[in-house]
């Protein structure tokens, strides 16, 4: 996306990124410098984003989440995140606002991108979400919550919902910021 002629972020990406993230100017050039290296070709793909996301769970197995991560974050479908996408990934994920970053989690677990969330869908992303936390974390998790589907299950009663029902992002993401319990298990720490 940017102007990969000349190896400069192009003006308007740059001005975009500056208002829509909490990154200098500075910072975001370094980014895209660092991005040129690594990825050449301006994209990032699926495989080349799970590969990374495996280095920072290397006592997890991170690979479905990742492909969950991707997928929330390739806004135009095109199976490979550009470096606009790959910024505003990494500021919601590692500082935006609470509102943002629910907006981004809700966006993960619809998963088929519907604009609604199921308890299936809920199920799938606990599963990946599950498969992050170490092994000697899992042992000391309370027992409503020591396996996937129990902390789907528990997550889900917090919507107050049925089993065929679906949640709407704005229920979602009121559900989510009054019950600290249900945060916590959107996440990935089991502790925090």
């Amino acid at each position: 996306m940017g102007n990969s002629k000349s190896g400069a972020v192009s003006k308007e990406i740059l001005e975009d990124l500056k208002m829509n993230t909490k990154f200098s100017e500075v910072e975001i050039v370094q980014w895209y410098e660092n991005f040129q290296k690594q990825c050449p070709t301006g994209r990032i793909s699926k495989d080349e984003f799970e590969a990374i996301y495996v280095r920072f769970f290397p006592e997890s197995s991170a690979q479905t989440y990742a492909q969950h991560v991707f997928r929330s974050f390739d806004t135009n479908d095109d199976g490979t995140l550009d470096f606009k996408e790959y910024i505003l990934a990494l500021h919601l994920t590692s500082t935006g606002k609470t509102n943002r970053k629910l907006e981004w989690a809700f966006s993960l677990f619809d998963v088929d991108k519907n604009g609604y969330i199921t308890k299936s869908e809920v199920q799938e992303i606990c599963a990946a979400i599950f498969k992050l936390i170490p092994a000697h974390k899992v042992a000391v998790l309370p027992s409503d919550e020591n396996t996937a589907e129990k902390r789907a299950d528990k997550l889900w009663k917090f919507f107050d919902k049925g089993e065929n029902d679906r949640v709407a992002e704005g229920e979602f993401i009121i559900g989510v910021l009054d019950n600290d319990q249900a945060l916590r298990l959107i996440q990935y720490d089991p502790q925090q």
